[in-house]
């Protein structure tokens, strides 16, 4: 019930494109705003709601059906302050709302826990889907959070003319897919064999901590690229043939 890739942008550090903010701090803080809504709204929240209605007496599936209110009114407060709704936001109301039918209906606990690890399948098989599209996933958010009418924005949709530059997106993507349908196995196997307290704990903290993880990836792994694309760019200059005017 928690975004499954709530913060992955801000990790990844193309979501506040310095294009779009006054100043350099201003852009920082701005970050600072986004990570502090997100740890609130969908790990501190959620987490302390469960406890103090479990505390009162409440049934664990009443308690977490009530605490996904905090990433639905995270995903509402972005919504007012950008005037859109993105998949992302889908997918966390979608779940939000499916698990609260399913604990309504079924009282287990566990079900409500393992529905949370839907969305995040469903972004890893749509990354992985998106490898037979004219452009795989990952390209899509780097663009959409970059600005598409920025100069950063138009620099990477012309750089996508090149091979070798279709191929680093393409990896990505399939990485951070098949990372994310890992996670969430992982996440059913933890409902399964832990405790209701516990499961709604890890899956709340999990799903930033494999996001640091995958950001970090992607940061060395487009550093490593871009210096490989360097060194040949510098060996094809270097063997050029050089061209002699005639009649020197």
């Amino acid at each position: 019930m928690t975004d499954p890739v709530g913060g992955v942008l801000y990790l990844w550090g193309v979501s506040q494109d310095p294009e779009r903010s006054a100043s350099r701090s201003s852009a920082t803080s701005g970050r600072l705003r986004s990570i502090a809504m997100i740890a609130f709204f969908d790990v501190v929240g959620p987490l302390v709601a469960y406890s103090l209605l479990r505390s009162a007496g409440l049934t664990a599936v009443t308690a977490l059906v009530l605490s996904g209110v905090f990433p639905a009114l995270g995903v509402l407060i972005g919504f007012l302050q950008h005037r859109r709704l993105d998949v992302l936001g889908v997918l966390v109301l979608a779940g939000i709302a499916v698990g609260t039918v399913l604990g309504l209906a079924t009282h287990s606990a566990r079900l409500v826990l393992i529905e949370g690890s839907v969305p995040t399948g469903l972004f890893g098989l749509a990354c992985l889907g998106s490898l037979w599209a004219r452009r795989p996933l990952m390209f899509s958010f780097a663009i959409e959070f970059m600005g598409p009418d920025t100069a950063k924005g138009r620099e990477l949709t012309g750089l996508w003319q090149y091979p070798g530059f279709r191929h680093v997106f393409r990896v990505m993507t399939v990485v951070w897919g098949v990372g994310y349908v890992i996670e969430a196995a992982l996440r059913i196997v933890i409902v399964e064999n832990t405790s209701t307290g516990t499961a709604l704990a890890i899956s709340k903290v999990m799903p930033f901590l494999y996001a640091a993880i995958l950001a970090a990836w992607t940061a060395v792994y487009g550093v490593r690229q871009k210096r490989k694309g360097e060194q040949m760019a510098a060996a094809a200059a270097t063997t050029e043939v050089p061209v002699t005017n005639p009649g020197s």
